[in-house]
């Protein structure tokens, strides 16, 4: 049950590297995951890690959902991919 989970790393697709991405942006806890919303945190986590790819953010979603990220919906999966078009450094 979602409610049971305490930690970022109980998320799915939340290993420590993403965790500890996810604590410099300032974002704690699954709630604060959930109340920023994937694109949100992904911008968080931009600001420190310019690295962050797309999966990063289809994980931060599929961790939303509580689905492995794999499962996201094709139609997620290009709304998120066109809003990490728009917010990805240019190199």
């Amino acid at each position: 049950m979602a409610e049971s989970i305490i930690t970022l790393e109980e998320m799915p697709n939340i290993g420590d590297v993403l965790a500890t991405r996810l604590r410099a942006a300032g974002i704690e806890t699954p709630q604060e995951l959930k109340r920023y919303g994937a694109c949100l945190a992904f911008e968080k986590a931009l600001l420190s890690y310019p690295d962050a790819c797309v999966n990063m953010l289809f994980a931060l979603e599929g961790a939303i959902q509580n689905i492995r990220w794999h499962q996201l919906s094709s139609s997620t999966k290009k709304e998120l991919r066109q809003f990490y078009e728009e917010v990805k450094p240019t190199t």
